[in-house]
């Protein structure tokens, strides 16, 4: 779209939630000729004419946005506070392409097609890549919060215009009850905000305290009809117990139209293809599988747009997983000579336990870092040197995983002042830069987009995350209970049986899958990718496919059918490109 001159070009990929109230007070202003009613693309453009990129701090909402300022001539790229939306870009050939998929990018025959191998390290970190980098070569994505300027000279500036640190504010005075009120009017106006839409919205629902509230605040108790949608799991597993009962009973108490779907291990198997396609880059969370299938389920009930409860946990206090590291970060802080550490340290070598998480929180804390590193974590260090090969262990020597946190943890020390500079506030600081916008929003983001759903998260509304990073660590760990305040504020919400049922994480039991006819897939395309490629030691691969160590058979199960598709495949149909496309001139960007 373009303004009434002409002299800006827009392309947008998201939600500016608060479209009509910025619009009114341009309208206001005045002097903006307007060509719809409603448009929150057109809003961007004159917001943009009328007080440049600080526009942005106007904005509530989800968005990948590039700009072209003729007058300036200069190429604007944004993306949301919370990277909600993926930005993809490269520079190659004089030029710059962007999109908000890697696979646009990718039909550009001039692109390259390899593995960045520094990326590949972290990725067997956190399970995904952090920004900038991606695990294609020359292609990055813009990191949360930020804007790059492009000018026609190819000089450019990148830079962070939001930071939830810088946001906090004092609420030491207020007691739980009041941090409570504050919370759930903050949750009903975010919720609020994203039912506004053209078309059907529902919501995920299963059955935990997020989904449920979401379900809850959007019906509003006003009547408004809402479908909600549930995935489980055909037959009974260890590793994962279905909440659909729990789910049932929210929707029935919301008045919903309830919709459920159970899943088998050939529903997995028959989506890989697709799922690999989709990802762009590998995302290793096997919950790709039921957020597609929940996304499939409503957009073939009906429904355009759909609520998801991510983000709640991060801020909240809502892992088991962060008691523990919390409490190892406590117990690093004692004043404990380093010569006693650097002793357990060799007796667990001496034990053979150096591959152990035991053994990276203990080397972290000899070498003064922080004992979390997110939210995810897939292999240790010295687990990763005995997984590469010898040429990779060789190249990457001297690289640690720290080296891409290390950036968040100066930013973090820098902005976050007096209680705000807590290790539980680290704890959510890193996950909101990291884990939430390149694992769990991105799998929400490529899987719900994959059936063409649209997925709106308003946990991760910026007003409620700045007032979540606010609130005292002794606050959100009363009692040590999980979710303490959000369990208060949203007390007569939801029923009590949702609020004070024990936590359980939205699961996929990969474990039992993999000892099924799933396991034989496995098997296939690891030892032909091993056969193909010099990126992994073969029998470290398979000596943890024997151990049945289910969750990081995935991590590299998910890489080789990502280097199949993407990497080996697409050389052979680039080079028939190439020759199809000699004569022509790829210098368009999409997004």
């Amino acid at each position: 779209m373009s303004n009434e001159d002409g002299s800006l070009q827009v392309v947008f990929n998201g939600e500016i939630y608060n479209h009509a109230a910025i619009r009114e007070e341009l309208e206001a202003i005045g002097g903006h000729v307007w060509k719809t009613d409603h448009s929150d693309t057109e809003v961007i453009l004159h917001a943009f004419e009328e007080w440049g990129i600080e526009c942005l701090h106007k904005f509530r909402g989800m968005f990948a946005i590039a700009l072209w300022d003729s007058r300036e001539q200069e190429l604007w790229l944004i993306r949301d506070r919370m990277g909600v939306k993926p930005l993809y870009y490269s520079f190659h050939n004089g030029r710059v392409n962007f999109a908000s998929e890697i696979k646009a990018l990718l039909k550009d025959p001039q692109q390259e097609r390899a593995v960045n191998e520094e990326a590949l390290y972290h990725y067997l970190s956190f399970l995904t890549t952090p920004a900038p980098s991606t695990l294609f070569a020359g292609i990055k994505k813009l990191p949360p919060a930020t804007w790059m300027k492009i000018s026609l000279d190819g000089s450019l500036q990148e830079h962070r215009y939001w930071d939830a640190l810088d946001h906090c504010v004092d609420v030491s005075h207020l007691n739980d009850e009041q941090i409570a009120t504050k919370i759930l009017d903050e949750l009903k106006v975010a919720v609020r905000l994203r039912k506004v839409s053209d078309v059907p919205v529902g919501v995920f629902l299963s059955g935990g305290i997020d989904s449920s509230t979401n379900a809850a605040l959007f019906s509003g108790g006003s009547g408004e009809h809402v479908k909600t949608f549930s995935i489980g799991y055909e037959g009974a597993y260890d590793s994962y117990q279905n909440e659909l009962n729990f789910a049932r009973r929210v929707a029935k108490d919301v008045g919903a139209e309830y919709h459920e779907k159970l899943l088998t291990v050939s529903d997995l198997i028959d989506f890989l293809p697709e799922m690999v396609h989709l990802q762009d880059e590998p995302i290793a969370d096997p919950v790709c599988v039921p957020v597609y299938y929940v996304s499939k389920l409503a957009r073939d009930n009906g429904v355009i747009v759909c609520q998801v409860g991510e983000g709640a946990d991060e801020l909240f206090w809502g892992y088991p997983g962060w008691k523990t590291s919390l409490r190892l970060q406590h117990l690093n802080d004692l004043p404990i000579p380093k010569v006693f550490k650097r002793i357990g340290l060799s007796v667990m070598r001496g034990i053979n336990k150096q591959l152990s998480f035991s053994y990276e929180w203990l080397r972290r804390g000899v070498e003064g870092q922080p004992v979390f590193w997110g939210g995810a974590e897939a292999f240790t260090e010295a687990h990763k040197a005995q997984l590469l090969s010898p040429r990779l262990r060789k190249a990457l020597k001297g690289l640690s995983s720290w080296n891409a946190i290390e950036p968040f943890h100066q930013r973090f020390k820098a902005k976050a002042k007096g209680q705000h500079a807590s290790w539980l506030n680290w704890m959510t600081y890193l996950d909101l830069n990291l884990r939430l916008p390149e694992l769990l929003l991105m799998r929400v983001d490529k899987m719900s987009m994959g059936v063409s759903l649209e997925g709106r998260v308003p946990f991760l509304d910026h007003k409620l995350v700045e007032l979540a990073m606010s609130i005292p660590e002794s606050v959100k760990t009363r009692n040590g209970t999980l979710k303490h305040i959000l369990k208060k504020a949203v007390r007569g919400v939801i029923p009590d049986e949702i609020i004070d049922r024990p936590k359980q994480g939205f699961g996929v039991p990969i474990h039992e899958w993999l000892l099924d006819k799933l396991g034989d897939e496995v098997r296939k395309e690891l030892a032909e990718f091993c056969k193909d490629t010099d990126f992994f030691d073969k029998a470290e691969v398979f000596r943890l496919i024997e151990e049945r160590k289910a969750a990081q058979v995935w991590y590299l199960f998910n890489f080789a059918l990502w280097w199949k598709t993407y990497i080996k495949n697409q050389i052979v149909s680039t080079e028939d490109g190439k020759r199809l496309n000699e004569s022509t001139q790829f210098d368009q960007a999409s997004l």
